[in-house]
């Protein structure tokens, strides 16, 4: 068996002690090396190239943040995973922007240490929920701003979120299992949505939501 590689970048020691505790007895995860800076990070570097690094955001020199930017170009196949004391928005979208793979608290059950770590090394992205919850309510500001600056359209906070999912392909169906409503629901706001925007096909709706930055390319 392959194991993840990881590498630990945390200025706590007690805290690396600890998550080198809770990953010590999974087969399929091995810490190759625990450091408290940047320096030290990248003088282990000359010796081992982790598969997934394990950053704290506040460290002595370089934050984490800086240290991924540097990582993400110059060791593109290596993963971040961000341990964070602080759940606050402008970290969080920092992080984000420098192109980390995952995001989860330090207070992380030892369960969900071991599926994030799985998670990023088979490709995937993990950020925790209350991670998600962040990104996706300022999503929904954006949105919501984005239709109240049109004059003559203003679109419910509970229809943004309609018509954002439908916009970016997802089913009525998907949808109401999505936002936990009925199916009938559902297409109640659709049928509004489109009666506020004058529109009467799919494709005129994700026309509407790129137009308004509901949506992305």
């Amino acid at each position: 068996m392959n194991k993840i590689k990881v590498i630990l970048v945390e200025d706590l020691k007690i805290i690396r002690i600890g998550i080198k505790s809770l990953l010590r007895d999974v087969e399929n995860i091995s810490i190759v090396g625990d450091v408290e800076s940047a320096n030290a990070l990248f003088k282990l570097m000359n010796d081992v190239i982790p598969d997934i690094l394990i950053l704290d955001i506040q460290l002595p020199g370089m934050s984490g943040i800086e240290i991924s930017k540097v990582i993400k170009k110059d060791f593109p196949k290596i993963k971040i995973l961000i341990l964070s004391a602080s759940y606050d928005e402008t970290v969080v979208f920092h992080a984000i922007k420098s192109g980390v793979n995952g995001f989860i608290h330090k207070n992380v059950s030892r369960e969900e240490l071991i599926n994030a770590l799985e998670s990023i090394s088979a490709g995937k992205e993990y950020f925790s929920t209350q991670v998600k919850e962040i990104i996706m309510q300022n999503y929904l500001k954006s949105a919501i701003k984005g239709v109240e600056e049109n004059e003559d359209i203003v679109l419910s906070f509970r229809e943004c979120e309609v018509l954002k999912y439908l916009a970016v392909g997802h089913t009525i169906t998907e949808t109401a299992e999505i936002l936990c409503v009925s199916y009938s629901t559902v297409t109640a706001h659709k049928n509004k949505i489109m009666s506020k925007l004058h529109v009467k096909t799919n494709v005129e709706l994700v026309r509407y939501a790129i137009k308004n930055n509901i949506i992305e390319l």
